[in-house]
Formats: C-alpha cells, sequence, structure tokens
C-alpha cells in the first residue's frame, strides 16, 4: 500500500501498511472522508510526521483526538491553524509555558513552529467526524500511533514523551525511562489542568534533559 508520509516515517513504518488492521482502517477512512464532514483534511493527517521526521525528533506530545470543529484540526495534537481562536486546553498550556518560561505572547495556536524544531504533535487517533469526538477510535489508529510511539522508544534515545492525562500515561507506559525522559501530569484541560497540570515545568525540564545530552533546546514560543 503506498501510504503518503514523510519517507523517513514511511520507512520506519512500512511493515505497518501490510497489515490487515491498517488495509481495514484505511478503507474505513476512505470511506469516512467521502460519506462525512471529517478533520483534519485529508491531506493533513499525516502532517505532524511531515513536518518532523523520524531522525529529527526530539520530544513528543501525545494527544487523544483531533479537534472536531471546523476549520481548527490540522494534523498536530492541541494545534489549531493561524488565525483561529485557541481552544481551552492550548490557552492552559501557552499558560504554563508562560509561567515556566517567562514567553509570552504567543504569536499565533498554530505549533507547527515546535514540529520544525522536532517536536512531534502525535494524536492517538488522527482523524474524527465533524463535531463527534471521538468518533474514529478504536478503527485502527490506535495501533498504528503505538508502533509510531514504539519505533522512537526503540531506535532512538534522549526523547522527552510528554504525557498528560491517564489516556497519554498509559498510552506511553512502555517507554524506556532509562533512555528517555517521561514527563507525566494531569491533563492541560479546564477540568483538570488546576489539579497538576499548573506549575509542572514539563517545558523547562524537557529543555534542561536536552541540554544535558548536548541536544539543540526547543524555543517554546
Amino acid at each position: 500500500m503506498n501510504v503518503r508520509i514523510e519517507s523517513s516515517w514511511k520507512e520506519k513504518l512500512a511493515p505497518e501498511f501490510k497489515k490487515e488492521y491498517f488495509i481495514r482502517l484505511t478503507d474505513f477512512v476512505r470511506q469516512e472522508y467521502k460519506t462525512n464532514i471529517i478533520y483534519p483534511p485529508a491531506g493533513l493527517i499525516f502532517n505532524s510526521f511531515e513536518l518532523c521526521p523520524f531522525d529529527s525528533v526530539r520530544a513528543v506530545i501525545i494527544g487523544q483526538d483531533p479537534y472536531h470543529g471546523a476549520g481548527q484540526a490540522h494534523g498536530l495534537c492541541f494545534s489549531v491553524r493561524d488565525g483561529v481562536d485557541y481552544p481551552p486546553s492550548l490557552i492552559n498550556i501557552f499558560r504554563e509555558i508562560e509561567s515556566d518560561m517567562g514567553y509570552k505572547p504567543f504569536p499565533s495556536g498554530n505549533l507547527a513552529r515546535w514540529a520544525s524544531q522536532g517536536v512531534l504533535l502525535l494524536n492517538a487517533t488522527l482523524t474524527v467526524r465533524a463535531h463527534n469526538p471521538g468518533s474514529h477510535q478504536r478503527k485502527g489508529w490506535e495501533e498504528f500511533t503505538d508502533s509510531v510511539i514504539n519505533a522512537l522508544n526503540k531506535e532512538r534515545e534522549n526523547i522527552a514523551f510528554f504525557l498528560w492525562g491517564a489516556y497519554a500515561q498509559k498510552k506511553g507506559s512502555s517507554i524506556d525511562r532509562t533512555k528517555h525522559l517521561v514527563l507525566e501530569s494531569v491533563h492541560p484541560s479546564p477540568l483538570s489542568a488546576s489539579r497538576g497540570f499548573f506549575g509542572n515545568k514539563h517545558f523547562s525540564r524537557c529543555n534542561e534533559y536536552l541540554l544535558k545530552y548536548g541536544l539543540k533546546q526547543i524555543d517554546w514560543r
């Protein structure tokens, strides 16, 4: 199966594209785009990989679903297109960065500027039906994105993994903490951010870790 994804990821994930679950997933997603409004636009499903090749990854932020409102999702978790209002979780992420790093103001909710520095902004599920959160869960995306995490875990070293909330923590439970930095807290959602997301200092801790291993730090502005 010819999957249109960045070349280094295409090589690393090639075995997945031949598996039965991925073939079923592809059939399902194609049909969904034909019959429903699906986000992100089809050409941006693998945007996080396009902007962040395998050997460039220095940090991974794990989300759950793409945003399901019009004009928001563009293939990067927690990110929205330029000019789109910041969703509540992203507001809280920026609030924590300001507290932790002193950065303000933030130019846009488009986090492609992070991806281009080696931050893989990975949703567990890469597509969603409009206004129907969770609608593409348990169709095969989770298995695919598990393979992404496993490849990074096994073949790379000294990556900072951000696991916010129980869902992300479960998804990242197999990460080798002797090889990588695992940063865990509650989710930045307004429902939980005040119970441990604020003050977690994950962004400065990530940069301190990268510096320790002689890696370029990330500009979180």
